[in-house]
């Protein structure tokens, strides 16, 4: 039998993979210096020696030398080099990987005449404190305005002048509903009537200010629909004004009105029904173009409570979890789900939930483990409300046994569990290998007792996932790992 690699569909992607993978001799590591596709992801390698960084900084081409920048294991000589590049995309770079960076880097960088460069030093949060609080009084808005998002425990001073900045972007940035980090800041108490007077730092003025009854029928009216929902959600709104903003026209100010403690169930279950009946049709989206703007507004901002109404948790039904173990509102049950005071029928109850993110919810606040059917059910039936890379087999490893079942299992995603088995026989392996659907394949691409000759064969797959993960996997014959650099004229 022939050790010739078959040839891959996706030369370029199979040989990003290889740039990665760590069993990767020297030698084609330095000989993928010359491989000037892609976006250089070898020059990201944690183990590259001294005289190879240099050789890449000599070779000077623009996507090695990015990557270069941004591998977090460069050694701070190197990295002080590169914040000298003339490229301020390599500068910037080397301020996006500046995490233990020594503070002279810090000092370069600050005086970077890119402000894209001091963007990304007002973001990190391994700059030292005074170094950063000089950002306050950056020239360029942009940068104070990120500081503003991303510092939040800056100190008083350093908040105080970002607050009364004279630019507006900087003010709403510091004065905001949603930050970057959290905590969200709290501004000086004697700000607040001078914030809640601008309106572009208003709405995130409404949660901290003293609510009068003149303020609230002020804010009550305000068009901007932003500061509504936060004068829905404050604590000392008068009930005839909570009763006003559960009919706002905007759903996600209605929506904090559902979510309060204090309003009545007939006025919850009103909100509910109306977030919930007015969808529209499913290709809205695509037919976009033949909407009004007002409409194409509020489909929108449609969506968007319905997503909220699905990923909202409250705190208040937490902590008094009992009243709500049969609400009719899947996300009071997920709410109470997070409580730690359940008793174990009301457990069993919410596990076995209608409700996906009810069940995974309950199952990752269990005091006690979940037995293996029970973490698989929840698996098998996982609907999130979004796309995410999580599932609950991560948080519920599933047994061997269960694996080797899941292997031949009639769901794709189901099968895609086998590969976490690392004992897993090698029959079931090569199986896997061939397997119809390319996530399978690409996990199983990763597996360690993936025969060589297996593993070999996707380097061909059709899926350049699959080709690529197969690559990077350090089990790759080394005869292989030569016929690949060959391939591509190295």
């Amino acid at each position: 039998m022939s050790d010739a690699i078959p040839p891959p569909v996706h030369l370029d992607k199979v040989v990003d993979g290889l740039a990665e993978n760590p069993s990767l001799p020297s030698e084609l590591v330095r000989r993928l210096l010359g491989y000037r596709k892609g976006f250089g992801r070898v020059a990201k390698r944690p183990d590259l020696s001294d005289d190879v960084i240099a050789e890449i900084i000599a070779t000077d081409d623009h996507w090695l030398t990015h990557s270069l920048a941004l591998n977090r294991s460069l050694p701070q000589t190197f990295r002080m080099m590169l914040a000298e590049h003339p490229d301020p995309e390599i500068r910037r770079a080397v301020a996006v990987a500046a995490d233990g960076a020594p503070r002279g880097l810090f000092e370069r960088l600050l005086g970077d005449a890119d402000p894209q460069v001091r963007e990304h030093l007002a973001e990190s949060d391994h700059m030292p404190a005074d170094l950063r609080a000089r950002l306050a009084a950056d020239a360029d808005p942009k940068v104070r305005a990120s500081l503003a998002q991303w510092w939040t425990t800056a100190p008083e001073p350093v908040r105080r002048l970002l607050l009364t900045d004279p630019d507006d972007s900087v003010r709403a940035g510091a004065c905001a509903t949603y930050f970057r980090r959290i905590p969200h800041p709290v501004p000086p108490a004697d700000l607040v009537p001078e914030l809640l007077a601008d309106p572009v730092t208003r709405a995130g003025a409404v949660r901290h200010c003293t609510l009068d009854t003149a303020t609230a029928r002020r804010l009550a009216e305000d068009p901007n629909d932003e500061v509504r929902e936060e004068l829905a959600e404050h604590p000392d709104l008068p009930a005839a004004l909570r009763d006003k903003l559960a009919q706002d026209p905007n759903l996600r100010v209605a929506l904090r009105v559902f979510a309060r403690q204090d309003t009545p169930e007939p006025t919850r279950a009103a909100i509910h029904a109306r977030i919930l009946s007015d969808v529209p049709p499913l290709d809205w989206l695509a037919n976009h173009d033949a909407l009004d703007d007002d409409t194409l507004e509020r489909e929108l901002m449609g969506e968007i409570a319905r997503a909220e109404l699905r990923s909202l948790r409250l705190s208040w039904v937490t902590a008094d979890p009992l009243p709500y173990v049969d609400s009719p509102y899947a996300c009071f049950r997920a709410s109470a789900a997070m409580s730690d005071q359940l008793p174990p029928p009301l457990v069993a109850r919410l596990l076995d939930d209608e409700e996906s993110s009810v069940r995974t919810t309950m199952a990752l606040h269990s005091g006690d483990p979940i037995d293996p059917e029970t973490a698989e059910r929840i698996d098998r039936t996982y609907r999130p409300g979004k796309r995410v890379r999580w599932r609950p087999a991560d948080d519920f490893p599933l047994p061997a046994d269960v694996l080797r079942r899941l292997a031949t299992d009639s769901d794709p995603r189901m099968r895609q569990l086998a590969p976490r088995d690392p004992d897993l026989p090698v029959e079931l392996a090569r199986r896997l290998a061939a397997d119809p659907d390319h996530m399978v394949r690409r996990a199983i691409a990763t597996h360690p007792r993936l025969p060589a000759e297996d593993l070999t064969r996707l380097l061909a797959d059709p899926s350049e996932s699959v080709a690529a993960t197969a690559a990077a996997n350090p089990n790759l014959p080394t005869t292989g790992m030569y016929q690949l650099v060959a391939l591509v004229g190295l």
